[in-house]
C-alpha cells in the first residue's frame, strides 16, 4: 500500500503508514485515513469541497447513523467518504472513512477514466 500511493502519487517523499486487514466481504474496500493538509481548514469547507468532487460521495452525519458501508459501495464506480473529522495527533490533521468497490473502481472503472483523461 506504501509503494502503491507513492506511485500514484508520484511522490516517494511523502510519509505513508499502513496496515491491511481482511475482513469477509464480497466486493469493496474500507479504508480509514488520516492526512495532514499543509494549512489550516474549516472542516464544513472541507467537506464542502469534497462534495463537489467527481465520483466522491460524502455520507457523513454519524448522530444518524449516516456513513460509507461496503456493502452499499459494491457495484458503484463512486468512492464514498464519511466521518470526517479532525485528527488531534498531528498538525492540520484530518481522518477519513473511505469505500470503495475495489474491482469497479481499484481497477476496471480507474483504468477507463485514467485513459478519458489522457485522451
Amino acid at each position: 500500500m506504501i509503494k502503491e500511493t507513492h506511485k500514484i502519487l508520484g511522490d516517494d517523499s511523502i510519509a505513508v503508514t499502513a496496515t491491511a486487514v481482511r475482513v469477509p466481504v464480497f466486493d469493496s474496500h474500507s479504508e480509514s485515513i488520516n492526512v495532514e493538509l499543509k494549512k489550516p481548514f474549516n472542516l464544513d469547507e472541507l467537506k464542502d469541497a469534497l462534495s463537489k468532487f467527481p465520483g466522491i460521495v460524502v455520507q457523513d452525519d454519524p448522530s444518524k447513523n449516516i456513513y460509507p458501508l461496503a456493502r452499499e459501495a459494491a457495484g458503484s464506480d463512486k468512492v464514498y467518504v464519511g466521518r470526517i473529522r479532525r485528527d488531534f495527533s498531528i498538525e492540520n490533521g484530518v481522518n477519513l472513512w473511505v469505500v470503495s468497490d475495489n474491482i469497479r473502481k481499484g481497477a476496471a472503472t480507474n483504468t477507463i477514466q485514467i485513459a478519458e483523461e489522457l485522451l
